[in-house]
């Protein structure tokens, strides 16, 4: 999915909207590993990301990486609590395989929105949907087992799923790469 496709799946802007403010966004190319937020920085930006994987992470006291969210491409990308308070980031947001990404700065959302009211029914969907997705998150995770959670990603992510680590879907699921190594053996698909 290119930028300009996804603008235009919300049926919010009007082609000569979209074609006004897509050369806002910049080009930025990350290698495997490298971060496109490390926690403790502020997030005064936001990525498209065009092609690759990111995971987003924190770390416990005892330095243990806990992986939550994994984005793809298609998707937005940014320390979403970090880019609305402009307080420090919690999170990692880290190149599982290399990237290209298009950003834009938060200086430049704001500008739009204070010109086109439209942004704000952009920017309250969007919300919406990040809230849609912690929701059903803490739902997998109270409901669901590890298989089933598990089975959901491949069945709506089965390229990318291979080209993560397992101790990072091992995290992600909350079980050792024991238990993941398992569950892999007895799902097909």
């Amino acid at each position: 999915m290119t930028l300009t496709e996804f603008f235009k799946r919300f049926a919010i802007f009007d082609d000569r909207e979209i074609e006004a403010f897509v050369p806002l966004f910049t080009v930025r190319h990350l290698k495997k590993g490298a971060s496109f937020i490390r926690e403790g920085t502020r997030c005064t930006e936001v990525a498209f990301i065009e092609t690759g994987i990111f995971r987003s992470y924190y770390a416990k006291e005892n330095g243990e990486e806990v992986t939550y969210c994994f984005r793809f491409p298609g998707d937005l990308l940014g320390a979403y609590s970090s880019f609305i308070t402009g307080d420090p980031g919690l999170e990692t947001l880290c190149a599982l395989s290399d990237a290209s990404l298009l950003v834009i700065q938060k200086k430049d959302l704001d500008r739009w929105v204070t010109e086109n009211p439209k942004w704000m029914v952009f920017l309250k969907v969007v919300a919406e949907q990040q809230y849609l997705e912690l929701e059903n998150r803490i739902f997998q995770l109270l409901r669901e087992t590890a298989a089933e959670r598990y089975a959901y990603l491949l069945r709506h992510h089965p390229i990318y799923i291979q080209q993560i680590p397992l101790h990072y879907l091992a995290s992600f699921l909350g079980i050792t790469q024991r238990h993941l190594s398992r569950i892999r053996k007895e799902i097909t698909f």
